[in-house]
């Protein structure tokens, strides 16, 4: 029985350490705020504790931004930081803070 195993991604591009962070932390963000986005949800619960972890990962996020400015690093390198970014499904992940895309029965004219 042969198995089938999914394409190889992309190496990742080489980041500092305080960029990981950022990345990291950037990514934890989206994906709570996704399960909070009342567009998507299916109960208060979720989007409740989504909304609790909301606040320690938006402390990361800036905590690593703030490393990164007291060591100097003052640019982003953004073309680098979206290759990381793709690699590690951000498209898809930022695709759930936003509305759903409409269904065709669902078009108002």
């Amino acid at each position: 029985m042969s198995r089938h195993r999914p394409p190889d991604l992309p190496p990742l591009p080489a980041l500092t350490r305080a960029e990981c962070e950022v990345v990291d932390a950037y990514l934890e963000v989206l994906d709570l705020l996704g399960r909070i986005n009342p567009a998507r949800g299916r109960d208060t619960y979720s989007g409740l504790r989504a909304a609790q972890g909301l606040v320690s990962k938006a402390v990361r996020l800036r905590d690593a931004l703030t490393l990164m400015h007291e060591r100097g690093e003052s640019e982003l390198h953004a073309a680098t930081l979206e290759r990381a970014l793709r690699v590690l499904d951000g498209e898809r992940r930022a695709g759930l803070v936003g509305p759903p895309a409409p269904k065709p029965d669902d078009r108002t004219t």
